[in-house]
């Protein structure tokens, strides 16, 4: 065929040949005007398990046509939920579902302020349920959009806590007879409150203010090796064993600790420092070779470029809607692998089910996958959202409907309003050391 040919069947849209000859409109020459447009976006606030969850409905021109996405900030739930009918509501309407770049990277300016977690949770549910949309429409479920899958399920690492080394023996014991390989411990600190340790609780000194939690980072640190100690003689080695610091230590107490934990083979430690103290991952890597974690808590791609670019971290932690959702999600994962860094996104109660389902498209689809945090959605929760993920053997599996595969019952979400207050509105500004000085989480 002459190139002059070639051109002329090209531009007059014949690639259609068939098309051509059928009178159909070739996809490339199809107007803005002609595509499918947002017509609305609404919020639904629900707590099924009394964990304040937001969630975002994208509607569209096309009759039935719509997606689902996670914008819970479980502790300033009510801001989002402005930020999305208020402001991005109106900004969004009328524009094509489509172009999910293209609406991220605009909401995100919007504000022309930016990078914070009241607008990055608002954008996230409408970014999660524009793939929930492009997935419908695709017939695919949402990992396949991403490349479809390298493993056959997200391993996923269970929560056990105890009041004593003993009662934490045990629990870990259950998740291990019901198939799970990682396990993240956690134990009361004697007189204390340690985050997620269950009863312990030392009785508030009188000055200190009403509702306050007592955590003392020295008693801590000394009882973790411990801890890990006797959970290494009893259980072995062939169970993989994380802890969370919960960025509650000095800086130089987590050299010290990290350093202390080496023998003891840890899986991950997470969140030995806060957001605000990075820089002193290098002071720690140069010391020991205990695995860490860290991000719950980043906004944005300056917190972490840093760590992952030198290798100072070995899995990021992310909680998806917080950094705008699977959108920059999928990028950092993608920076994470050439630097060797794997993925571990949050995934605690405060996470919607499609929130959940965002974190498993990526862990199928993206190489450096390293292990998923659990969260197992109660009676409630599976009645407001149908379609929660399986879980089977300590993995988690993703839907193979479109999009996500789940739905949100608007009528049965009224049945689970908000309560007044929320689990987590009064413990983070209310865990103090004995002295009464705030403990930064």
């Amino acid at each position: 065929m002459k190139r002059r040919d070639m051109l002329s069947i090209l531009t007059a849209g014949g690639a259609g040949m068939a098309g051509a000859s059928s009178g159909a409109k070739p996809v490339w020459a199809a107007k803005e005007s002609d595509a499918i447009k947002i017509t609305d976006v609404k919020v639904v606030l629900t707590a099924p398990e009394r964990i304040r969850l937001v969630v975002v409905k994208v509607e569209t021109s096309e009759p039935g046509l719509y997606g689902w996405g996670c914008a819970t900030f479980t502790q300033r739930p009510l801001t989002v939920k402005t930020a999305v009918e208020e402001y991005l509501r109106p900004f969004l309407i009328g524009k094509n579902p489509d172009n999910i770049e293209d609406i991220w990277q605009s909401c995100f300016v919007s504000s022309y302020w930016r990078n914070g977690p009241v607008l990055n949770n608002a954008i996230s549910g409408v970014d999660m349920a524009l793939w929930d949309i492009k997935g419908k429409r695709a017939g695919m479920p949402v990992y396949q959009l991403l490349g479809g899958k390298c493993r056959f399920a997200a391993d996923l690492y269970a929560h056990a806590s105890g009041r004593d080394f003993q009662e934490l023996e045990d629990r870990i014991r259950r998740w291990m007879e019901r198939g799970y390989r990682h396990v993240r411990a956690q134990a009361s600190v004697p007189g204390y409150s340690a985050y997620g340790a269950g009863s312990a609780q030392k009785e508030a000194d009188k000055r200190l203010p009403e509702g306050t939690s007592v955590f003392e980072p020295s008693a801590y640190v000394q009882l973790v090796p411990q801890m890990f100690e006797y959970l290494r003689d009893k259980l072995g080695y062939e169970v993989k064993l994380l802890h969370d610091t919960h960025e509650r230590i000095s800086n130089s107490q987590a050299v010290s600790l990290v350093k202390r934990l080496e023998p003891y083979d840890l899986f991950f430690l997470e969140d030995p420092l806060p957001p605000e103290q990075v820089d002193h991952f290098r002071r720690i890597r140069e010391q020991c070779s205990t695995p860490l974690a860290m991000g719950e808590l980043f906004n944005n791609a300056h917190e972490w470029i840093d760590l992952v670019s030198e290798r100072l971290i070995d899995y990021m932690r992310v909680h998806l809607s917080q950094i705008g959702g699977l959108t920059p999600a999928r990028k950092l994962a993608a920076f994470c692998e050439i630097f060797g860094v794997k993925t571990a996104w949050h995934g605690p109660g405060d996470l919607s089910p499609f929130g959940q389902a965002a974190n498993i498209a990526l862990d199928l689809a993206c190489y450096n996958f390293g292990v998923q945090e659990q969260h197992i959605f109660n009676d409630a929760a599976n009645e407001v959202f149908p379609g929660c993920l399986k879980i089977e053997n300590g993995y988690m599996f993703a839907n193979e409907a479109p999009g996500w595969g789940i739905e949100c019952n608007e009528e049965l979400a009224k049945k689970y309003p908000f309560t007044d207050k929320a689990s987590f509105d009064m413990f983070w500004g209310n865990v103090r050391r004995p002295d009464g000085t705030i403990v930064r989480p």
